[in-house]
């Protein structure tokens, strides 16, 4: 059956237009104007941190403006391309077209799921942490296999990622790792992977042949931003340096550059070993402490709320994914029903669809819960 691409081509301008009333563009637009006169001040580079922050936002707005204003462009570049098919009665034009019409589907799908994403903190950048569970070497191997996956999914993106902190297994894969991902709505988009995964697969590392089930948790938190205000004692931090060590314990530094801190009235534990100094190190560990505590206080204020309103539910995040690599190859996710039959491309980073059905799904809990 023919495209009807004068319908289709409507209901992309009328989706794409609500988009855009959410979106604002236009504030979007003094947001970069006010960044711009940021980044041109004399003194900017004064402060290193903050500088990087102003460079680093005017950047992720101008590719959010530059995202917005080329779909209009696209659709209508779409009606054009139409246009002339149909003139010159051209098949191969006219399947051109049709491709390009479910790519802008596709792409005004993701668009909208931004829209979805309206917490306090979902515009900011993400640290994800991975650390292994029950199972063993298949369980560091699993936690490897997830990092990976995350890794592989910025990269297709075009996100920037560094790797905080790894904390190598003595057999197989790690026993966790902590990596920030900077990129706009960083944290809406990845707190969704949140929760705990799960592994089922002949394993490669026993003899007996049998099924093995393994999990690997996943914490995704805001990264703080020097306008967050969170206190945190001295005397309130145990201060652990060791050195950093590579696979197998092997070690990659000769110094005690590694740092520990222990919040001792949390027990929230934050290591860090992939800066080249001690100092460097405990900063980058205090930002991710920081980090937690502030997640940690929204979270106490919404259970406090939820037990005022007497409704305590269990954390949707626990037990969230399952990954089957035995018998029917299958990814599937516990909470929205999303499943992919090919495990390989979701591990090379193919998580968008998982991605995008989490946050519709969440957003649909919210409005329940209001």
């Amino acid at each position: 059956m023919a495209t009807d691409f004068p319908t289709e081509i409507a209901a992309l301008r009328g989706t794409f237009e609500q988009i855009e009333a959410v979106l604002e563009p236009t504030k979007l637009k003094e947001r970069i104007a006010d960044l711009e006169r940021q980044a041109s001040a004399p003194d900017l580079w004064d402060d290193q941190d903050n500088a990087q922050a102003v460079t680093s936002a005017l950047s992720s707005a101008n590719a959010e403006l530059a995202r917005i204003t080329g779909f209009g462009r696209r659709i209508d570049d779409l009606e054009v391309l139409v246009e002339m098919a149909e003139e010159m009665d051209d098949e191969d034009t006219l399947a051109e077209a049709d491709a390009e019409l479910e790519k802008l589907r596709k792409d005004l799908s993701a668009m909208e799921v931004r829209t979805l994403m309206s917490g306090e903190w979902d515009e900011r950048n993400a640290v994800v942490t991975i650390r292994s569970g029950a199972g063993g070497d298949d369980a560091t191997d699993f936690a490897e296999m997830l990092l990976r996956m995350y890794l592989r999914w910025a990269e297709r993106h075009g996100y920037g990622t560094k790797v905080l902190d790894t904390s190598y297994a003595e057999g197989a894969g790690i026993k966790s790792a902590t990596f920030e991902v900077n990129a706009p709505y960083a944290f809406g988009t990845l707190s969704v992977e949140a929760g705990t995964h799960r592994l089922a697969r002949i394993s490669p590392f026993g003899s007996a042949d049998k099924r093995q089930t393994s999990f690997a948790a996943v914490e995704v938190i805001p990264q703080i931003e020097s306008t967050d205000h969170i206190e945190v004692a001295e005397a309130d931090i145990k201060v652990d340096v060791f050195r950093s060590s590579g696979p197998g314990g092997q070690s990659v530094n000769t110094t005690d550059s590694a740092v520990r801190l222990t919040h001792l009235p949390t027990g929230i534990v934050v290591s860090m070993q992939d800066e080249k100094s001690q100092i460097q190190n405990r900063a980058a560990a205090m930002r991710v402490l920081q980090s937690r505590l502030l997640l940690l206080k929204k979270e106490e204020e919404a259970a406090q709320k939820k037990e005022l309103a007497g409704d305590i539910k269990a954390s949707w995040g626990d037990q969230m994914r399952s990954y089957f690599l035995y018998g029917q190859q299958l990814v599937k996710d516990l909470r929205t029903g999303y499943e992919v039959g090919n495990p390989q491309v979701v591990f090379d980073g193919d998580l968008d669809g998982f991605i995008d059905a989490g946050i519709r799904w969440r957003r649909a809990q919210q409005t329940q819960q209001d």
